[in-house]
């Protein structure tokens, strides 16, 4: 696709920039607990301030479903985000209308202000036109620096597209860029790594995947489900067994795209589900009934890390056990760090995303040495199923 960066803005000093950014940031008791995606839109903002633009943010936080809610206002994140800027950031209650357009008259060039929770109003969702010339009103130029809100057609994620002349921020830039090394135009061999609870839940992707990888590598309770379907009995584990059909069918697709499916021969089992239980490693064909799978074992992760010894690029999206409770984060922890080195090296290109996949790449202490990290959950996995993302596709001219 052909877009435009900031790069391709020309003279903006004084113009009024409406920024989409992703501010929804988890917070305990009014406090920003994780800044990752406030540190996410600060190369944007203030590369637009320091070029002389009036930056005016949008975002929105929490699900207030069309109706204000102070504990879901913009106002809390107002603060933190100026910190890591370092540089003042106002605060503006509406995002639209009399308030806003006063409110953004008084702003000088350079200055910062985010605008009140676009979901406060009820036009947002539904993208509705009203909305979307009510926010148009408040500028002169379009940025969206929020992939991980790309997914929806929201009035502030694609309504503003069509209205505005739209370019895409820095992270929006880096974000498509490392997708389209991944997935898009990647050097072969690929790796993609699947992991997760349920394979209802990411039955498209894995459908999109074979048709485009070398090597598919299928891990969590997700891969139980494989297992069962190649006659595998599990045990407890968790498994959709409603679904080995589906499954017999991916492996069929696969055979024929060529690409080799790697499921685990051995694993760790455990009679209970809970932290550091008794726990044994044996070969898939000798789950007890009463045991369940809840990690790859140590053979089939050295297998696979040798597998990613021969690819050039790899995509990750979910852990290969129940990471979150020890020992059973160990495979995820070993080949991330085996990614990590060979990326380090230069001899792959490493591109990750998904909530869970960003908190077991920082338990494993290796995010930093990916090549490119995503914190896009919906947006990350619909693109791996090949979908158009409405955000996206309305900044392609």
């Amino acid at each position: 696709m052909i877009y435009k960066t900031l790069d391709d803005m020309g003279d903006i000093s004084g113009k009024r920039v409406l920024v989409r950014e992703d501010l929804n940031v988890p917070t305990q008791e009014a406090k920003v607990t994780d800044d990752t995606r406030l540190r996410a839109a600060v190369p944007t903002v203030a590369e637009l301030s320091d070029k002389g633009a009036i930056v005016l943010i949008l975002a929105h936080f929490g699900r207030p479903k069309g109706k204000r809610d102070p504990e879901m206002s913009l106002a809390l994140v107002t603060k933190p985000l100026s910190d890591l800027l370092g540089r003042p950031v106002q605060f503006i209650d509406d995002c639209e209308g009399e308030i806003a357009e006063a409110a953004v008259a008084d702003l000088k060039p350079g200055d910062i202000a985010v605008l009140e929770n676009t979901r406060f109003h009820a036009g947002e969702e539904r993208n509705d036109a009203e909305l979307v010339a009510g926010m148009s009103r408040l500028g002169d130029l379009y940025v969206n620096d929020a992939f991980s809100a790309a997914h929806r057609a929201h009035a502030s994620t694609e309504g503003l597209a069509h209205i505005l002349p739209a370019f895409a921020g820095r992270q929006m830039e880096a974000e498509l860029g490392a997708l389209e090394k991944a997935l898009g135009n990647p050097e072969h061999p690929v790796a993609a790594v699947v992991g997760g609870a349920k394979v209802s839940t990411k039955l498209d992707v894995l459908k999109h995947l074979v048709a485009k990888v070398d090597h598919l590598i299928i891990g969590g309770g997700m891969a139980n489900t494989f297992l069962a379907a190649r006659g595998v009995n599990v045990g407890k584990s968790l498994c959709e067994h409603d679904l080995t059909a589906t499954a017999e069918a991916i492996l069929d697709a696969a055979d024929r795209a060529n690409c080799t499916v790697h499921l685990p021969y051995d694993v760790v089992v455990a009679k209970e589900f809970k932290p550091n239980p008794p726990t044994r490693i044996v070969n898939v064909h000798e789950v007890g009934a009463d045991e369940m799978i809840l990690d790859i074992g140590p053979a089939a992760t050295e297998a696979l890390a040798d597998v990613l010894k021969t690819c050039r690029t790899l995509v990750w999206n979910g852990p290969l056990g129940a990471f979150e409770t020890p020992p059973f984060d160990t495979a995820t922890v070993s080949l991330a760090k085996t990614a990590a080195a060979l990326t380090r090296e230069g001899s792959l290109v490493s591109v990750a995303g998904g909530g869970d996949t960003v908190a077991a790449l920082n338990q494993a202490g290796v995010a930093g040495d990916f090549t490119f990290v995503s914190t896009a959950g919906g947006a990350f996995l619909e693109w791996m199923e090949g979908k158009e993302l409405p955000g996206v596709a309305a900044l392609d001219r």
